[in-house]
């Protein structure tokens, strides 16, 4: 079997290495031509470190990662409203890795070239259309700086791996336009700086509409960063383009988060100190009811781009990834493989979509601002133990990531499949 990825990113990454040690022959296709360590931090859930542990990387994300031990939720005044264990403390038989974007897509690069060959993962070469029929599909590519062609290639398979913007998935869906507003934009950075509590801790401040999220990673010699996210809600409006690398001035936000000085975390240092600041609307796209048509199918953000509550979109790429794998190998037809991904993974991604607008853990935040705007002497006055372990625990449920179901899932992607 033969099959083309369109998205060099985690998701389409992840899917090639795990086919080709399916024995299935891979191609790579990516718009960008020269791809860099770009971008700030992300968090990779212990059913995504699985699945990329069992494909041989377990030594290099523990050392590019940060073990994630606990998820603390503080209001805007720094007060702590629930703290929980995660990773291996929590019980998993994995870590939960806190990790630079950029350098987790360098890794991933690397581990497909060795894979695959050089040849076979060609950069520069964005998807200009594609077709199909009973036996195959076939891509077309261009030059996306200047329109000229640059050949096609045809496989049994096409796997659209190519994020929020994807041209696969507009081809599918011609009539579903931008992504939808969420009403928040974020702005992101990362700065060298000793991590704060114990280390290990991804703190959430604030609320719904006044949010500043930080934890800390590592830059791409190991040295310490501390990856942080300020969000505020906006006026109606539409916001900019949904990509990472729109960088812009502090002074847009800054100014709403000078008093955030708390005894474990000074906020405004943290802007200050940072170079460079990158700019995000807080979009998704709404569920949709196919993502697989014959001989091709979308993957990652391309199929559920959903906005960030509960570190979920990367994690969830690589679970994509994982059941396609299987499906490819143990079904009798393409065809008959990409219904069942759909199937598998369709209903639990529109679910946690649909839970993300919900703002996912983080509700308890916005419960607690509602009823406690001007802080509280006790947590328990203002919301009970249980209302608040209920919150979260109800997520990892709807994600598939509790300790239990994780655990008891068969690895996937770490062997041929026969």
């Amino acid at each position: 079997m033969k099959a083309l990825i369109v998205g060099a990113g985690i998701g389409g990454l992840t899917t090639a290495l795990a086919l080709s040690r399916a024995g299935i022959d891979v191609r790579v296709f990516e718009s960008v031509r020269d791809p860099q360590a770009l971008g700030v931090g992300i968090n990779l859930q212990p059913n995504a470190v699985r699945e990329l542990s069992a494909l041989g990387l377990a030594d290099e994300l523990a050392s590019a990662g940060v073990a994630t031990g606990a998820l603390a939720l503080y209001t805007k005044r720094g007060q702590l409203i629930w703290s929980e264990p995660r990773g291996v403390v929590a019980g998993y038989h994995w870590p939960q890795y806190s990790i630079h974007r950029g350098v987790l897509l360098m890794l991933l690069l690397d581990a497909v070239r060795r894979e695959l060959g050089e040849e076979r993962v060609r950069t520069g070469h964005h998807l200009s259309s594609f077709d199909q029929d009973a036996i195959g599909a076939t891509a077309h590519f261009q030059d996306r700086r200047t329109g000229a062609a640059l050949g096609s290639a045809r496989a049994d398979v096409l796997i659209g791996a190519d994020g929020i913007h994807s041209t696969v998935r507009a081809a599918l869906y011609p009539d579903e336009g931008a992504p939808a507003f969420g009403g928040q934009l974020m702005w992101r950075g990362a700065v060298p700086a000793e991590p704060f509590l114990d280390g290990r801790t991804m703190a959430i401040c604030g609320h719904r509409d006044h949010k500043f999220l930080a934890y800390p990673i590592k830059d791409g010699n190991g040295g310490p960063l501390v990856n942080w996210v300020a969000e505020l809600s906006v006026p109606g409006g539409t916001p900019p383009r949904t990509d990472w690398n729109r960088r812009v001035s502090k002074s847009i936000f800054a100014p709403e988060f000078a008093t955030w000085q708390f005894p474990w975390l000074d906020v405004p240092s943290l802007i200050s100190a940072t170079e460079a600041v990158y700019e995000f609307p807080k979009v998704d796209r709404e569920p949709i009811s196919r993502w697989s048509f014959e001989r091709v199918t979308l993957l990652g953000d391309a199929a559920h781009p959903m906005t960030p509550h509960g570190s979920q979109a990367g994690s969830q790429a690589i679970a994509d990834a994982a059941v396609l794998t299987r499906t490819l190998v143990t079904e009798g037809t393409v065809v008959a493989a990409l219904r069942r991904y759909e199937e598998e993974r369709l209903p639990a991604m529109r679910d946690v979509t649909l839970s993300n607008r919900q703002l996912g853990p983080e509700a308890a935040m916005q419960i607690v601002e509602e009823r406690a705007p001007n802080g509280f002497e006790h947590i328990e006055d203002v919301i009970s133990r249980d209302e608040l372990h209920e919150l979260t625990a109800s997520f990892s449920r709807t994600a598939g990531l509790d300790a239990e179901t994780v655990n008891a899932a068969p690895t996937i992607t770490g062997a041929r499949i026969e």
